[in-house]
């Protein structure tokens, strides 16, 4: 295929990727399966790596994500981003009602919308393509979040129709149920603390470093503002349904409303409604409709004068604390868990709430059999919000964290900096050594199929695992006939509890020798992740293989050399070098080693030379002719590895404009040779000649 073929081919597929988002996201009209929507875009992704020069920053292939942003830039909004004023019963509705048709008349239209609970955006576009995107700030100033935010598939890269050369939109950006969900269930695999709630999670997303992993949490986004310095129509109303037709997603749950009535009626529709969407909402917005009564009612220093969010009441109820749980997980953390007597709250019955850690028992004052308050927290996980003081009972003593581990009596620790209490005793700690297998054999990690569900704690009870090497000395003749039966919830009613048997017939019992057989081909990337040390997710696993690509380098490795990796920061570095130094921990990777588990990264195939082997290299600044992400590419095609932390160890810093004055100065200090851009490409294409090997320089 020749450049211009391929330029042609490239602009045909981003046209095609588009116009299937468009048709998905905002008018809610697939044409395609998913299938082959990810034939197309891994099509794109292969042709740009092929032609680099012809990658564009808006291109579909770009919401993977894949840069890093250890800092974002706080800009100013053209427009102001200002807080709605809010109001909680009918009466403040009616006051605002009367002060608009007092200034404007009678002849008033108002808009009813949802009040999504999520982040607040800000999109800039110029001549149909997203510029930046930034986060509401203090209304005046917000954080540039633009990379992340290109992995948000809802959200247009390009526009379609007849659009301005410049305009902002706004919008709220939120965790979808189903990818929340999703989020903590993988959260918990991991050993980590859950988020409370989608706002919470979402808000701490859009501040990721890694865009990858962003684009990995499936965030999503409505937009319901647009801001312009001329009209594109005469109403609100009006400038949402064009906004819709140039590739916006527009929420459809919008009425105009003439009368105070109809908004009641809308208010209380969603109300009992809410609970079927699947997002969040906290409240209903009310704006007035024309744009030159909006003008006419103005602003305060803080809000429009010409609308006003009325905020639901979180769904609360009263129940009684029956007894307090200590349980204990995988990373050995002790998490309290409440067990209350069982409340109908939003239309489920609510026996448990997690009370987090020590620092919150404290915090709420709580005592034995006190009454509580009890809150679903996003409308999914039930919290304690508070306690009735005055229904105390006299005399019930203050509950008191617990000082031992309830599961094998050692003493907890708690380390400096955490909120959790910890049981070090990570070699017989009975939960700890079950969700240590659990976390093993998990489809992420190992993918042991056939072995979940209720079989591990079997497999422990009868003394035939107490590590993940001891999996490996599994025969049929171990598995065969062994059983157990649990006592589960009903999911209809968690008040009762049924009965199931599980039990290991031949069937299964040769699928899980299979399984294992099968995982001594896992790569070492996920063999690590398995491993289950402690803030070693998924992602860090990944990057840390790149950086060390065999155990023994891995484990060779000091701090410095750790913090070097990106997304690695000083708790993960401390936590990787004390699961290497325990014996332990050492003699079980001794055996899985000896069954054949992958403990080596295979060779870079796409090595070209090794004119940068060995070279720490940090990428800072704008560049001209590639972007970073084909400046990293290029550094590992070379031998070269790429870290995000200048130190003593950095070889060279490849600097395009606007490096950062921190990163500038660090340098000079430590003495590290600064490339321009043209004399990395120098470097490299020196190296090119010797060595007889072809890459594509041309320039974006």
């Amino acid at each position: 295929m020749t450049s211009e073929e391929a330029k042609k081919h490239i602009d045909f597929l981003c046209d095609e990727i588009n116009r299937h988002n468009y048709n998905y996201y905002v008018l809610d009209r697939p044409e395609i399966s998913d299938y082959q929507f990810d034939i197309l875009l891994q099509e794109l992704i292969d042709l740009e790596k092929q032609f680099p020069e012809f990658l564009d920053v808006n291109s579909p292939s770009q919401r993977v994500g894949g840069a890093v942003t250890k800092s974002f830039e706080n800009v100013d909004h053209k427009f102001p981003m200002l807080s709605l004023s809010n109001s909680y019963n009918e009466v403040e509705i009616l006051e605002f009602d009367e002060r608009v048709r007092k200034l404007v008349g009678d002849d008033v239209e108002y808009i009813c919308e949802l009040k999504f609970d999520g982040v607040a955006i800000s999109l800039s576009y110029e001549y149909g393509q997203l510029k930046r995107a930034v986060t509401r700030g203090d209304g005046n100033k917000g954080d540039d979040v633009t990379s992340n935010v290109r992995t948000i598939k809802s959200i247009p890269l390009t526009l379609q129709g007849d659009f301005p050369d410049f305009f902002e939109i706004r919008g709220e950006i939120y965790y979808p149920h189903a990818s929340f969900n999703k989020l903590n269930e993988d959260r918990l695999e991991e050993g980590l603390q859950l988020f409370a709630n989608p706002r919470n999670a979402a808000s701490g997303t859009l501040k990721m470093q890694d865009s990858a992993e962003v684009a990995k949490r499936k965030l999503d986004c409505y937009l319901y503002y647009l801001s312009y310095d001329n009209d594109v129509a005469d109403n609100h109303y009006d400038s949402l349904l064009k906004a819709k037709k140039w590739g916006f997603r527009i929420s459809s749950y919008m009425a105009k409303c003439h009368h105070i009535q109809e908004i009641f009626e809308f208010i209380n529709d969603w109300n009992m409604g809410r609970r079927s969407l699947p997002f969040d909402i906290d409240g209903i917005v009310i704006k007035v409709n024309n744009f030159k009564q909006q003008r006419e009612l103005g602003f305060t220093a803080k809000s429009p004068r010409w609308a006003i969010a009325y905020k639901f009441k979180a769904e609360e109820a009263r129940t009684k604390l029956l007894s307090i749980d200590f349980q204990v997980g995988r990373t050995g953390v002790v998490t309290p868990v409440a067990n209350l007597e069982p409340v109908l709250l939003a239309g489920t019955v609510v026996k448990r709430a997690t009370l987090h850690n020590a620092d919150v028992i404290q915090q709420l004052g709580l005592h034995e059999h006190d009454t509580v308050v009890v809150e679903k927290g996003g409308e999914i996980i039930p919290k304690i919000t508070s306690v009735v003081e005055e229904l105390r009972l006299g005399g019930s003593k203050q509950v008191q964290f617990c000082e031992n581990c309830p599961e094998c009596a050692t003493l907890l620790v708690r380390n400096e900096g955490e909120a959790a209490w910890v049981c070090p005793n990570t070699a017989s700690c009975p939960p700890q050594i079950k969700g240590k297998i659990e976390h093993f054999i998990g489809r992420k990690a190992m993918n042991i199929e056939s072995l979940g569900e209720g079989k591990v704690e079997i497999l422990f009870d009868n003394k035939l695992v107490s590590n993940v090497a001891d999996l490996y000395d599994l025969n049929y003749n171990d598995l065969f006939g062994l059983e157990k039966v649990f006592a589960i919830e009903d999911p209809e009613n968690p008040t009762i509890t049924k009965e199931r048997k599980i039990s290991f017939q031949k069937k299964t019992a040769e699928n899980i020798l299979q399984s294992l057989e099968n995982s001594k081909n896992v790569p070492f990337s996920r063999v690590l992740f398995a491993l289950g040390i402690r803030f070693v997710g998924e992602t860090v696993a990944k990057k840390l293989v790149e950086a060390f690509p065999s155990l023994e380098k891995l484990k060779a490795a000091d701090k410095d050399s750790l913090l070097e990796v990106s997304e690695i920061g000083e708790r993960i570095a401390d936590s990787v070098i004390d699961f290497f130094s325990n014996n332990d921990n050492l003699s079980i990777i001794q055996r899985l080693k000896d069954f054949g588990i992958q403990f080596e990264q295979e060779t870079n195939k796409n090595r070209i030379s090794n004119k940068l082997e060995g070279k720490s290299m940090v990428i800072s600044g704008v560049f001209t002719n590639y972007s970073r992400d084909q400046i990293k590419v290029i550094i590992e095609q070379h031998g070269g590895k790429n870290v995000s932390s200048i130190s003593a160890k950095t070889d060279f810093v490849v600097a395009g404009e606007n490096m950062g004055p921190a990163k500038l100065e660090k340098a000079i200090k430590l003495n590290i040779k600064i490339l321009s851009e043209e004399e990395f490409i120098q470097l490299v294409q020196s190296d090119q000649n010797q060595m007889g090997k072809e890459i594509d320089f041309s320039p974006n």
